[in-house]
């Protein structure tokens, strides 16, 4: 009787040590999925399928791609100097998701102001008052956010809805349409007066870290 109940334990800890262990696989486009996280790249998990974000735009699957390439190796594309000092230059931007990390500053977005230029989107100037925001170029895309709404939150957990008005060149600066300032780094969102109120942040402080994704 003590050999059978032996054997039957036995075989209960080789069954045990049989059972496949959990990974940390991800799932690609119209892989099976059933939380965020099993989801590979910026692709998210829709009625048990991994698939695009609508709120990131993008169209991996609709390429047929098997999964996402990131390009958070976004790398100076050059250099430019300024007033004695080299300054680097980029044409991308970190990869968008629904928790980008990124640099705000201030804007003066009005006529006269530090702003330069009127903004690109629209060929106008803008009061401070408003909810708006440039963007470093990789981010801007072409224009193609103008018009968007992003939602960006600090640290402290206040967040804003504020809409895309400029671009925050990271290719060119230090003349007059830039009003002789460096290039902006390719992390940056550049927010007017009203963003960094709603944020209840100090504006001179200058930058401070937050996360913006697409509203």
């Amino acid at each position: 009787m003590a050999t059978l109940v032996l054997l039957a334990s036995l075989s209960l800890l080789l069954n045990i040590f049989s059972l496949p262990l959990p990974t940390d696989a991800t799932s690609s486009c119209n892989g099976p999925c059933q939380t965020l996280n099993d989801c590979a790249g910026n692709l998210i998990c829709i009625n048990g399928e991994c698939n695009d974000d609508p709120d990131i735009g993008t169209h991996i699957c609709d390429r047929g791609g098997s999964s996402p390439t990131p390009s958070d190796n976004c790398q100076p594309s050059g250099a430019l100097t300024c007033g004695g000092t080299s300054y680097s230059t980029y044409d991308c931007s970190p990869t968008i998701t629904s928790s980008t990390p990124g640099k705000l500053t201030n804007n003066d977005f009005s006529e006269g102001g530090d702003g330069g230029g009127p903004s690109k989107c629209d060929e106008s100037y803008h009061d401070n008052t408003d909810l708006i925001v440039a963007l470093s170029t990789g981010w801007y895309d072409g224009g193609s956010r103008c018009g968007k709404m992003i939602r960006i939150t600090a640290s402290n957990g206040n967040s804003v809805t504020a809409k895309v008005v400029d671009e925050c060149d990271s290719m060119h600066g230090c003349d007059e349409e830039h009003a002789g300032q460096p290039p902006c780094k390719n992390n940056i969102v550049d927010g007017s007066d009203a963003v960094w109120s709603g944020l209840e942040l100090d504006k001179d402080i200058g930058v401070v870290d937050i996360t913006w994704s697409m509203a």
